[in-house]
C-alpha cells in the first residue's frame, strides 16, 4: 500500500491476530495489532492513517463499543468487524451505526484484503480532504505557497496581510495562471474570518437560475445553502465576476445594500465578497462589464497580481520547486538545469504565467529520463520568441545571481539542509555559503 497507511487488528485471540496480520502483510498491507479494545483506543484517534479490523466479541470492551468510541473521535474512520455465526444481527446493527463492513467467521482472506484495500482508499481520500481544508484555512501555509523573493511578490504578500484585516469587499485582478484563486483564499485565511465558511462560485460556469439559488435562494436542493441567508460571517468568492448577468447584478447590489443597512455600528458585514477577474489581452475591462454602482461596491479594495514575467528570478525559484515536487511524485531524480537553460527560463514571456511554468516543469521531469538534451530543447522552446516580441535583456549580474541562487536552493533541498554536504557539492567554504544564503534569503531550517 502507499504511504504509511496501516490496518489495526484488534482481537483477544493471539493466533487470530497473527493469522490476519500475516495474510494482510502478504497482500501488501502494513499492520499493527492490539490484544484488546482499550489498547487500541489508547493509540488510535482522528489522525490515524489507516483502518481498523476488530473482532465483535472480546472480553471487556467488545467491537460494538469500540466502534462507538472510535467514531466519537472520528466518525469517518473505517471499522471492519469480524463476527461469529450467531452475531449477524449485531453486525447489521453495527452497520447502521457506521461500521464500514463486516465479515463472518470463517472469513475469506481475499475478501478481507479487498475490503481493506477499499477502506484504506476511502480513508486516504478523507485525510487528503482534511489536509486540503486545513491548508485552505491556514493563512501562513497559503502565504508560503506564494513563493519568491522579488519586490512584486513581497509587496503582494504585504498587501494580502493588510487587506485580510480590513473588512471591505476586494477585487483581485490578474492574468490567467497568476494564482488569483489562491490569493482570494489567503485573504480569507489570514484575517478574522479564518475558519469560517469560504464559498466559491464561478459566474460563468453556473447558469443564472443555479447562481441565483446559491446566492439568494430559494434552494431546490438540500445541498445548496444560499449565501445571503447564512447567519454566520463568511467570505464569498465570485470568480469571473464579469460574467454575472445583469439581472443577478441588480439582485446582488440589492442584497449588499440591505445587508449593509442592517449592520450596527462597530459590526462587520456578514458576507465579505472577494471578486476575481481576468486581465488577459483582449478581455473587457470589468468596469465596462458591471453596473457602475456594483463595480464600486466590489472594488473598494484591490489587489493586482503580478505576472510571472514581472517577477524576475522568481521564475527559477518556482521552476526549481515544481521540478522537485514532480520528481518526487514520479519517483525519479530532479533534472539538472544548465546556465543556458536558466537563461531561457528567464527570457520566456510566460503568457500562461505560473500555470504554464508548472506544466512545463512536469514535462521537463518526464523528458529528463531521455537525457539533458531533451530538457534543454523544452526550455529553449519556451523562450523561442519572434524578435519583435523578445523582452529587453537583463544585466548579466542578474542572470548570474538568479542561477547561483537556484543552484544553492537545489543543493539544500537535495541534502535536506545539510550545510556540510552543500559545501562539499558546490565546493564552497562555509563563510562564503553562509553569506550567499543570507544574500538570497535562504534559511537552512526551511529544508530540514
Amino acid at each position: 500500500m502507499t504511504d504509511d497507511y496501516k490496518i489495526a487488528i484488534v482481537d483477544d485471540e493471539a493466533h487470530m491476530r497473527e493469522s490476519i496480520s500475516q495474510w494482510l502483510e502478504l497482500s501488501g498491507f502494513k499492520t499493527v495489532t492490539y490484544e484488546n479494545a482499550e489498547a487500541a483506543l489508547a493509540e488510535i484517534g482522528s489522525k490515524f492513517k489507516g483502518v481498523v479490523v476488530s473482532d465483535i466479541r472480546m472480553p471487556g470492551m467488545g467491537g460494538m463499543e469500540l466502534l462507538k468510541r472510535l467514531h466519537a473521535a472520528d466518525a469517518s474512520l473505517p471499522v471492519i468487524l469480524i463476527t461469529g455465526h450467531g452475531d449477524v444481527q449485531m453486525a447489521v446493527e453495527a452497520m447502521q451505526i457506521g461500521a464500514y463492513d463486516f465479515m463472518e467467521k470463517p472469513f475469506d482472506p481475499e475478501r478481507l484484503a479487498d475490503l481493506s484495500r477499499r477502506a484504506i482508499a476511502a480513508r486516504k481520500l478523507t485525510m487528503e480532504n482534511r489536509a486540503l481544508r486545513r491548508e485552505l484555512s491556514d493563512g501562513s501555509v497559503l502565504l508560503r505557497k506564494l513563493m519568491g523573493t522579488s519586490p512584486s511578490i513581497e509587496k503582494l504578500r504585504e498587501d494580502i496581510l493588510d487587506i485580510a484585516f480590513a473588512d471591505g469587499n476586494v477585487l483581485v485582478s490578474g492574468e490567467t495562471g497568476t494564482g488569483k484563486s489562491l490569493i482570494a483564499h489567503a485573504i480569507h485565511a489570514c484575517g478574522p474570518r479564518q475558519g469560517k465558511a469560504f464559498i466559491t462560485l464561478n459566474c460563468t460556469a453556473l447558469d443564472e437560475e443555479t447562481m441565483a439559488q446559491h446566492l439568494f435562494g430559494p434552494s431546490k436542493s438540500a445541498d445548496i445553502h444560499p449565501v445571503f441567508d447564512m447567519e454566520d460571517p463568511c467570505t464569498l468568492c465570485l470568480e469571473d465576476i464579469g460574467g454575472l448577468s445583469e439581472t443577478l447584478q441588480t439582485k446582488l447590489l440589492d442584497a449588499i445594500e440591505k445587508m449593509e443597512s442592517s449592520v450596527e455600528d462597530g459590526e462587520a458585514v456578514r458576507v465579505r465578497i472577494i471578486s476575481v477577474t481576468s486581465l488577459d489581452e483582449g478581455s473587457k475591462r470589468l468596469s465596462d462589464q458591471l453596473r457602475p454602482e456594483l463595480y464600486f461596491r466590489l472594488s473598494g479594495l484591490e489587489i493586482a497580481v503580478p505576472t510571472l514575467r514581472e517577477r524576475g528570478e522568481d521564475t527559477l525559484v518556482l521552476f526549481s520547486r515544481f521540478t522537485q515536487l514532480f520528481a518526487e511524485e514520479y519517483g525519479i531524480d530532479a533534472p539538472e538545469v544548465s546556465a543556458t537553460d536558466a537563461a531561457n527560463l528567464l527570457k520566456a514571456q510566460w503568457p500562461g504565467n505560473i500555470r504554464q511554468l508548472q506544466n512545463l516543469a512536469e514535462r521537463v521531469v518526464m523528458q529528463s529520463q531521455h537525457g539533458p538534451e531533451e530538457v534543454s530543447k523544452l526550455l529553449a522552446s519556451a523562450a523561442d520568441l519572434p524578435p519583435d516580441e523578445a523582452p529587453g535583456e537583463k544585466p548579466l549580474k542578474e542572470h548570474v545571481e538568479a542561477f547561483e541562487r537556484m543552484l544553492i536552493d537545489n543543493a539544500l533541498r537535495r541534502h535536506s539542509g545539510s550545510v556540510a554536504k552543500v559545501m562539499e557539492e558546490l565546493v564552497l567554504p562555509r563563510r562564503t555559503l553562509n553569506e550567499k544564503m543570507a544574500k538570497y534569503g535562504l534559511s537552512r531550517s526551511d529544508y530540514l
